[in-house]
């Protein structure tokens, strides 16, 4: 992840060509708000993305996490999420993923059924998170 500052906003990167062909931020990070764009399960570091929506669903929490991170946050800070899966008869193969993750923090949360940009992908996640006062 590299990070960017453009006047109040900083602007996170993971590196992925999409950002950069496209035009958007991994994270944006304005004031106490992180945004972070929708994370797939693609793993940045192998360069590659597992068919198991269950993998993928870790995948997307830990590429979340890592932005999270150099933001300044943590994964505690999430106040809303929004998972993106094609097939909906996938979402409880998730939640075991998802209790382990979120479980704790309970945002609020919406499933939405929707294509996404490559067909091996099974799960976006995007989330919102606000740095808490440590």
């Amino acid at each position: 992840m590299s990070s960017s500052e453009t006047s109040s906003r900083r602007l996170i990167s993971s590196g992925s060509s999409f950002e950069q062909q496209i035009g958007y931020s991994r994270a944006v990070v304005d004031g106490d708000f992180i945004f972070v764009s929708g994370c797939t399960g693609y793993d940045y570091k192998t360069q590659t993305i597992s068919a198991d929506v269950a993998e993928q669903t870790e995948q997307s929490m830990r590429n979340i996490a890592s932005a999270l991170e150099e933001a300044g946050a943590e994964v505690s800070d999430i106040v809303r999420v929004r998972y993106i899966l094609p097939d909906r008869g996938d979402f409880p193969k998730t939640w075991g993923v998802l209790g382990r993750w979120l479980g704790d923090v309970r945002p609020a949360a919406t499933m939405m059924v929707a294509g996404l940009m490559e067909e091996v992908m099974r799960i976006e996640i995007e989330v919102t998170a606000v740095k808490r006062r440590r």
